[in-house]
């Protein structure tokens, strides 16, 4: 299997312990031979939602980001420029500027990108749910 990189809902879920996140995504993330990336857009995005009164539960978890991302072993992945540019580029109608970024890192860096979302389907990233 490949490493992985949670989208936004799937890493809050995976926190928050939420029934939402499906036994083979909860699976995967527990695989210990496999790498697990939290990437800073889930931050960006966690904390504009929070801001705008749209994360509900969640909100309390935004503040613990960091903390959380090392506690569970995982790792932290930044944004860089060459991920910026291809998310930019893609053709895909999809506007969702968060998401874009997530699909960029996730085919730049040979990621499965484990999501719900079924946006993700206009994008060149393999997806887990």
């Amino acid at each position: 299997m490949n490493d992985l990189l949670l989208d936004t809902h799937a890493l809050l879920w995976w926190w928050a312990d939420h029934p939402s996140l499906s036994p083979v995504a909860r699976e995967a993330i527990s695989d210990s031979d496999v790498l697990v990336f939290a990437s800073a857009v889930s931050a960006w995005e966690m904390a504009t939602k929070s801001r705008m009164g749209r994360l509900g539960e969640f909100s309390e978890l935004v503040p613990h980001f960091g903390a959380s991302v090392t506690a569970d072993g995982f790792l932290h992945l930044p944004v860089i420029h060459e991920q910026a540019l291809r998310a930019g580029s893609y053709e895909a109608a999809h506007k969702d500027p968060f998401d874009r970024m997530l699909a960029a890192q996730a085919e730049i860096g040979s990621l499965t990108l484990v999501t719900r979302d079924p946006a993700f389907e206009e994008f060149p990233v393999a997806t887990l749910w």
